[in-house]
Parts: C-alpha cells; structure tokens; sequence
C-alpha cells in the first residue's frame, strides 16, 4: 500500500468526522452551532499558531498545528455542502486547477514560463477584479496589508526611487504626528496610522516584511522584560514596585547580556 493510498485514506477519515461532528441529531452541539463566520476566526489563529511553530523549528508540534488548520478548511467546506454551495473536492479541486494554470512550463508540456503576476492579474480580471489594488484582502493584518498595498501601487510607478525617499516620508509623517500631539484623538490617530503606513512602505522597500520584522522586536522586548523580571525577582523585588530611573538603568543592563539583541 503506498504512502499516498494511506493519506487518501486520512483525508477521508478527517472529512467523516467532521460530517459526524456537524450531524444535527448525534453531533457536537458546539459544532453543529456554529457558521462560516464564527468560524473564520480560528482559521486565523490556527495560521499564526503554524507560523509560531516554524519560527521556532519546533518540528514535533507542526503536524499537529496543522492539522489543526486543515480542519478549519474542511469545517468550511462542510458548512458550505450543507448550504448546497461546494464541499471540500471542489475545493482540492480549485486549488489544484490554480497552481497548473500558474504553473504553464511544469504542467504543459513546451509551455514557456508564464510570469506569476500577469497570470493572478488575468484571475482577477476573470472575476471582475478590476484596479491595481484588487484582490488584496480587507482582513489581512494591517502592516502586511499596508506593504501588499504598496507593493501594487509600485507596479504601476507610485513609488519612490529608493528607500531614502520613502524614510523621509517617514520623518515627514512623524512630524505631522507631533503637531497633533495633545489636540484631537481622531486627527492623532489617523497621523499615527499614516507612519505606521509609511513604515510597512520602508520595509517593503527594503525587502523586509514589516509582520516579521516586528515579531521580531515583540521577541526581543519579550526576552529583555522577563529578564529584567528574573533580576528584580533575585533580590525579592517586582517591577511594579520600582521608579522609572530604576527601570531604565536595568533595562540597559539587561540589553548588554548576551543573547538579548
């Protein structure tokens, strides 16, 4: 029996239980309760929960998470076979049909390499997805949606020429942001979100994706704060327990201990 034969058997396995789940006599009330939308959210959480796994090569728990996000994808599936809509082959199906389409020169044999762009620029247009901001998705988080934002618009040459321009637009908002400071909470907080704009802006220019740069300061302040915790708690003592002046000096202590860049 070959290893494919046996994962057929898995997926169908997974689709059975989730049927069972959603049965409205002898499922799971909880399952059986919820809707697409209720759902949606765990498929995002179940998404990062994946990415927290790879970034820590934590190989043992990756099936396990994601696993948990398939089962978000068949849960879709089921609900929309239950409304008459599609189920999960038609799904396979989709995906599968996309990526040979996107793929001309490995799936059709003498097929030149077709660019990756134009053909999601061809899939978009076929859905009436007009406009060189089309298609990128309204509930993506906000920094990565902000670089795709960008990332469009400098296709078509809405863009600076390199990245000194786009930091003095940085420096431009920041000032902006500082002439509103004290003044109207909603005038502060658009002024606020046009540098955290400008900000994705500077790191898709320079290659860097703002969602990965800032996990990586969330690490590094995670790192330094529960360190300074330990330190303090050495002496029987808590942060909240101490003035800023003190705060600050162990901090910088902390910073100059090896693995805290």
């Amino acid at each position: 029996m070959t290893a494919q034969h046996a994962e057929e058997r898995q997926i169908d396995r997974l689709l059975n239980i989730m049927h069972r789940l959603r049965d409205p006599q002898n499922g799971c009330p909880w399952d059986v309760a919820q809707t697409p939308a209720t759902i949606a959210p765990f498929a995002i959480e179940e998404a990062y929960e994946v990415l927290d796994a790879i970034s820590r090569s934590d190989h043992a728990s990756l099936p396990d998470e994601l696993g948990d996000l398939l089962f978000q994808v068949v849960f879709q599936a089921q609900m929309a076979q239950e409304a008459g809509l599609f189920n999960f082959d038609d799904v396979a199906r989709t995906i599968a049909d996309k990526m040979e389409r996107r793929h001309p020169h490995i799936f059709s044999p003498g097929a030149e390499q077709g660019n990756w762009e134009n053909i999601k620029e061809t899939e978009r247009r076929g859905r009436a997805e007009f406009g060189a901001l089309a298609g990128i998705a309204s509930s993506l988080p906000a920094l990565s949606r902000a670089a795709k934002l960008c990332k469009r618009a400098e296709r078509v040459g809405f863009d600076w020429d390199n990245p000194q321009g786009v930091l003095q637009a940085v420096k431009s908002e920041l000032a902006e942001l500082e002439a509103e400071m004290g003044g109207d909470h909603d005038r502060i907080e658009d002024e606020l979100g046009d540098v955290l704009f400008s900000v994705a802006s500077l790191a898709r220019k320079m290659d860097i994706d703002p969602e990965a740069a800032l996990r990586r300061s969330n690490a590094k302040f995670t790192r330094r704060f529960e360190a300074m915790e330990t330190s303090l708690a050495h002496d029987g003592k808590t942060i909240a327990e101490q003035d800023l002046p003190t705060l600050e000096a162990l901090w910088k202590a902390v910073k100059k201990q090896p693995g805290m860049l």
